[in-house]
């Protein structure tokens, strides 16, 4: 059974009738006449097939399923208002100050900023790229307006909005040996960093031994670093590629906590732009889920 295309100036007039408690107090708010507002509220109740009003000529009372429409119809004119607010009154900032962890960049990024500049042509972007810790410290600074960043759980920012929740793994070359007696080889980021910080908790809550095997400063130099075979690192799963392969965990290699994509820095201007990135960005981690790493 399809559902009944409902008239929003019905949902209206049922609303100002049952905040006034009158049929002629509704007609003086809405500007007609008592009879085409009555008039209005009967069609709602014929549409929906349910009585809403209890009527009497001294009292008017919502019935239980007026109760439910009535809430009902709230949400839904709160939700209209913010879309015609969205689409005839666009933010209108010219420059976006945005910074975006540099572990986002390897191919999500080109084509998040594809489609935020096919949807927000008029608007300028201020891209600063680095670590988490950095974007947020310059948020905090009032030097960045949004920021797009990884975060362990453990760690939560307050005031962020988590879009997407994901492993992390262990992971190495594909071609990499290990002894499993000698301290754990690590290839990492110079801190901050959330992940050298989790490997280095991790490992030493299992009284595993470690040596930073290679230390970089970039994370394309972590790529480089475990593709050329110097040691082990920790990802987020969507970022393993062809080449490496994911480590299980083992007694040697402890379970690994979630990690967190967080937007901090939204408001109520920049909401409708939050929204359009996070879209994307969750396309685009959803679409960059390794399909041919391997698992030792």
């Amino acid at each position: 059974m399809n559902a009944p295309d409902i008239d929003l100036d019905l949902l209206k007039a049922f609303l100002v009738v049952a905040d006034q408690g009158s049929f002629t107090a509704a007609a003086d708010v809405i500007g007609r006449t008592q009879s085409a507002v009555s008039q209005k509220v009967l069609r709602l109740e014929d549409a929906l097939q349910m009585r809403l009003l209890e009527r009497s000529s001294r009292s008017l009372h919502l019935t239980r399923d007026g109760e439910r429409v009535l809430a009902a119809s709230r949400r839904l004119l709160d939700h209209y208002q913010a879309f015609m607010q969205e689409v005839t009154h666009p933010p209108k900032a010219s420059v976006l100050r945005l910074g975006i962890s540099e572990n986002l960049l390897q191919t999500q990024l080109p084509q998040l900023l594809a489609g935020f500049r096919r949807l927000y042509p008029d608007t300028a972007l201020d891209l600063t790229t680095g670590s988490s810790q950095e974007l947020l410290a310059a948020h905090d600074a009032k030097q960045l307006d949004l920021v797009i960043a990884r975060t362990s759980k453990s760690g939560a920012v307050r005031r962020a909005r988590v879009i997407w929740r994901e492993p992390l793994v262990w992971t190495t070359h594909a071609g990499f040996r290990m002894d499993p007696n000698a301290p754990a080889p690590l290839v990492m980021m110079k801190p901050p960093c959330v992940y050298r910080e989790t490997m280095i908790d991790v490992l030493e809550s299992a009284g595993r031994e470690w040596t930073a095997a290679c230390t970089v400063g970039s994370f394309s130099g972590v790529r480089a670093a475990v593709l050329g075979g110097l040691g082990v690192t920790v990802l987020s799963k969507s970022l393993v590629q062809d080449g490496m392969k994911i480590i299980a965990p083992s007694r040697h290699w402890p379970a690994l906590p979630t990690v967190e994509v967080s937007v901090l820095g939204e408001t109520p201007q920049t909401q409708p732009i939050v929204e359009t990135l996070s879209s994307l960005l969750i396309e685009a981690l959803t679409e960059r889920a390794p399909k041919r790493t391997r698992t030792s």
